[in-house]
């Protein structure tokens, strides 16, 4: 589980395609001891497990599945991505709750800069967009971002400078492509109300589930 707060830049070294599967290599800042064979790195939002550290070099699996649904399917060597390790008790929880495990994948339409950061549009799959709400968290490459508004087939967010500096949406174009993590509090939401579509939500469905207090 992550927080969406970038802790470092990394660079992609290598990146390896073994049949369905691959490989990726990456330069990091995190000092010695600051990862572990079998420790979760969400590298640009994508929760994966360290198979291999030392030098300030991890090295981590991805699945087919992974690979074929976020951004890590086209990642290329001298790529820039953002690295953030698990949450922690001792950790601030500055963000939201990010699980790592992506959505979708979003295109930028467009982009304004200025003086006070960036303004993104976002477009994503028509499956994805019950689940961004206005004010709502949502996750773009790893980074906790709050949903400025919501337009008919995706979402505004508003980019201050001090994110832009430290994270690699200061790369982001019109047409790049971008990982996406709805709130996970909204996939839950989403999951109980589907269940419950064929027969309706009614009072005392809203009462047994602590929404309505019972007489």
């Amino acid at each position: 589980m992550f927080t969406g707060i970038v802790e470092d830049l990394g660079v992609v070294k290598s990146v390896e395609k073994k049949g369905t599967s691959g490989r990726i290599t990456v330069e990091s800042g995190f000092g010695p001891g600051a990862l572990a064979t079998g420790d979760s790195i969400a590298v640009d939002g994508v929760c994966l497990t360290v198979v291999e550290y030392r030098d300030g070099l991890f090295s981590a699996e991805i699945s087919g599945e992974t690979l074929g649904n976020s951004t890590l399917g086209g990642i290329e060597v001298g790529s820039r991505v953002n690295l953030e390790r698990p949450l922690t008790p001792s950790k601030p929880l500055g963000g939201h709750i990010v699980t790592g495990h992506i959505d979708c994948t979003g295109t930028i339409r467009s982009r304004h800069s200025s003086d006070d950061g960036a303004e993104f549009e976002i477009t994503v799959p028509r499956a994805s967009l019950g689940l961004i709400v206005h004010k709502g968290s949502v996750a773009v490459d790893g980074v906790s971002l709050t949903v400025a508004s919501l337009t008919g087939d995706g979402f505004r967010v508003a980019v201050i400078p001090h994110t832009l500096k430290t994270t690699t949406l200061s790369l982001r174009r019109v047409g790049s492509r971008v990982n996406i993590e709805t709130d996970i509090i909204a996939r839950y939401v989403e999951r109980l109300i589907s269940s419950y579509r064929r027969t309706g939500i009614t009072q005392d469905f809203l009462a047994e589930h602590g929404f309505l207090k019972k007489d």
